[in-house]
């Protein structure tokens, strides 16, 4: 073989390679690295706690954990029996889970509820957990309130009862229904213990970038008080206490010192005392602060150091995360000042929320109205234990977060105005395949 035709062969495989090397290239895609394995990197009290406070932590713990009874005082109406059993992903005090929990009440024999109660089609077994809000009473009156899915017309422990699940799939039919998955309660104490200067002083910084990309963002506020409410999809809830005692009267139909009043007051369904969970005792505490003190005590999770992706795609994406936008509504850290807990104190809490409400467009809008929030405005999810979550944005639609970051892009229509995040979401979508990647990289690392 003379040297011209070894030249040839070799022109040949070079062509070959880089074809095929463009081939590879040319179909590299940016995807979810999907939810991290090992350890749950969460669900354990935060340092420093006294001895008395790490008590507290404990009893909490073990009352979130637990599951009510009829003779507890659950129903008429509720979704289900624990907060852990929905708050349980990647640890307690998580999101949903993949194996949804709400099947138990219709599955569980233990449970005795399965006589009355099917589970609706929007609720499936591999998740998420949801509950139900209607938008419209059918008078065309707003609604927006929390439906039950179940009722404890048929236990043994409630004989005389005889009230009937909600025709859930009419609301279904007539598109008067939207969801809400359980949110994570995580470092809820940092948050709980930030300063409204804090959150005000963040809202209104980096001003002029935030107009140029259409941001703007407010705060939701007691209206009594005025202060900054922050808990909750829609920041409706001031304080863990007020978070907790409206969750287990909702959720559960536990009603409590905080929600004093049965949400069906039926009397033939009516079988404990009432209110449900109260004070028996100066020596005692009742749930709703029990609840309180596992959740304010509760660490943040942590983030990874080993993946996904190598060291360097997390850094870039770290930036990337910055230099789209993505920050300047997910704000990384904000600090508290000085509190009474020692281990909430002057400290860093690196949720990656500015805990405002931002209009979302009628792509995200569920048109329920919760405090001052209207209905295409939603809180900045706290991204912190994004790594470790199954099911994204408000109603749990998605499991690939390309998708729900995308979810973030709407235009307006003759309801509601253009999402705010129109113009960031731009930026995510013209980044090339290798940023895009290293941003979903960093995120999962959170």
């Amino acid at each position: 073989m003379d040297k011209g035709q070894a030249k040839l062969i070799v022109a040949i495989v070079l062509v070959g390679l880089l074809g095929v090397s463009h081939t590879i290239y040319a179909q590299f895609r940016a995807s979810d690295p999907c939810p991290r394995g090992g350890g749950a990197g969460a669900g354990g009290m935060l340092p420093g706690l006294s001895p008395a406070e790490q008590q507290m932590f404990t009893d909490g713990l073990a009352d979130f954990g637990a599951e009510e009874t009829v003779e507890d005082g659950v129903g008429p109406r509720f979704n289900f029996v624990s907060c852990a059993g929905c708050h349980a992903q990647p640890a307690i005090g998580g999101t949903s889970p993949a194996d949804n929990p709400l099947f138990r009440v219709v599955d569980a024999t233990d449970l005795n509820f399965g006589a009355r109660n099917n589970i609706p089609s929007f609720i499936t077994r591999r998740g998420p957990v949801r509950e139900a809000r209607f938008q419209f009473n059918s008078d065309g009156s707003r609604d927006g309130g929390v439906h039950a899915l179940f009722v404890i017309a048929g236990h043994p422990q409630a004989p005389n009862c005889n009230i009937q699940q909600e025709d859930f799939e009419r609301q279904v039919r007539n598109n008067n229904i939207v969801f809400r998955i359980p949110t994570p309660v995580f470092g809820a104490g940092l948050i709980e213990n930030l300063s409204d200067n804090a959150i005000e002083d963040n809202l209104n910084s980096n001003s002029f970038t935030k107009r140029n990309l259409g941001i703007s963002g407010r705060l939701n506020r007691s209206g009594n008080d005025g202060t900054v409410t922050r808990f909750g999809w829609k920041a409706q809830n001031k304080s863990l206490l007020i978070f907790s005692g409206e969750a287990y009267n909702v959720e559960m139909g536990i009603s409590n010192e905080a929600f004093q009043q049965e949400r069906e007051e039926s009397g033939g369904c009516q079988t404990a005392t009432r209110p449900n969970d109260v004070t028996t005792s100066a020596g005692t505490l009742p749930a709703i602060v029990k609840f309180a003190n596992f959740q304010r005590f509760l660490a943040p999770p942590t983030p990874s150091t080993s993946g996904p992706g190598s060291d360097s795609s997390r850094a870039n994406g770290r930036s990337k995360f910055t230099s789209l936008g993505c920050a300047l509504c997910h704000t990384p850290s904000l600090s508290t000042g000085t509190r009474t807990v020692g281990a909430l104190s002057n400290k860093t809490a690196n949720l990656f929320s500015d805990l405002a409400l931002h209009a979302m467009g009628p792509g995200l809008a569920d048109d329920i109205l919760q405090g001052n929030a209207r209905g295409d405005e939603f809180r900045t999810a706290p991204l912190w234990g994004l790594g470790k979550r199954l099911f994204f944005l408000h109603d749990g639609r998605t499991s690939d977060l390309i998708e729900a970051i995308r979810a973030h892009k709407s235009a307006g229509n003759s309801r509601f105005g253009p999402s705010e995040a129109n113009a960031v979401i731009d930026n995510f979508n013209s980044s090339s395949e290798g940023d895009k990647q290293d941003l979903l990289n960093f995120l999962r690392s959170l």
